[in-house]
């Protein structure tokens, strides 16, 4: 039974996917930087409070980006497992400032390291947020030659979510670059076969084709700006909602 009984919320189960970029100082450097982490644990906090259960999938980039090491000649794998120890520093460092405010809070990683976070096993995920804790879910899929993008897709078919919500700092998809063009505009809804048609970027193709397969929505939206994720688990018209056709109403 859900820790968290008449929810307000539309979706009961998300998974949150943030890239390890966020947790990098604001100046464009690298490393973890505590205030960032601290400004991520209150979004968070602030969603969980709504009575969502809340997965969290954290890439590493801050840390470290396997491409570098293969364009030096380094091998793909041994550069991956590398960005997998990455995304779980990452993750520990999100889980101390969820706890520092209070929220309880598992780390969970594909790759295992016994003594510093539990080894991912599905159920006992669920049961962690079916119990109002936050889980984070680190280490990727266990295996090189996947993004985290694959693992957030992977692990939300895993855990029955409801919805990704792919965390940016733009509030939607747009037609192009909004940065750079500024005739581009936001959708507000999108099917997988008109993003796949646009050659529009939401996930990395091998994790988009999954949740196309499978029926997964996601969301994507501007985790920066104030509100906003709240507003979009509880259902209203932010961001851009990327589903299905039928799903969305454009069918027939």
């Amino acid at each position: 039974m859900s820790a968290f009984p008449g929810t307000p919320s539309k979706y009961r189960r998300v998974i949150i996917k943030l890239s390890g970029e966020a947790l990098a100082p604001p100046d464009g450097g690298s490393g973890i930087d505590p205030e960032q982490a601290a400004f991520i644990a209150e979004r968070l906090r602030a969603v969980h409070a709504l009575g969502v259960q809340t997965a969290v999938v954290i890439g590493g980039g801050n840390l470290w980006r396997g491409q570098i090491g293969v364009a030096r000649g380094m091998d793909q794998t041994t550069a991956d497992h590398m960005g997998m120890i990455a995304t779980v520093m990452n993750a520990l460092a999100l889980q101390d400032a969820l706890e520092q405010l209070g929220v309880t809070t598992r780390v969970q990683t594909a790759v295992e390291m016994n003594k510093v976070a539990e080894p991912y096993i599905r159920l006992r995920a669920i049961r962690h947020l079916e119990k109002g804790r936050i889980v984070i879910l680190a280490g990727g899929t266990g295996g090189p030659y996947f993004t985290t993008d694959t693992a957030a897709a992977l692990r939300a078919m895993e855990i029955n979510a409801d919805v990704i919500i792919k965390a940016t700092k733009v509030d939607g998809v747009y037609t192009a670059d909004p940065h750079k063009d500024p005739t581009a505009t936001r959708f507000d809804r999108l099917s997988y076969e008109e993003a796949l048609e646009r050659k529009l970027e939401i996930m990395d193709l091998t994790a988009f084709t999954l949740c196309m397969e499978h029926d997964m929505p996601i969301i994507v939206l501007d985790f920066w700006a104030e509100g906003m994720l709240e507003a979009a688990v509880r259902g209203d018209s932010v961001g851009t909602l990327v589903a299905s056709a039928e799903r969305l109403g454009l069918s027939g």
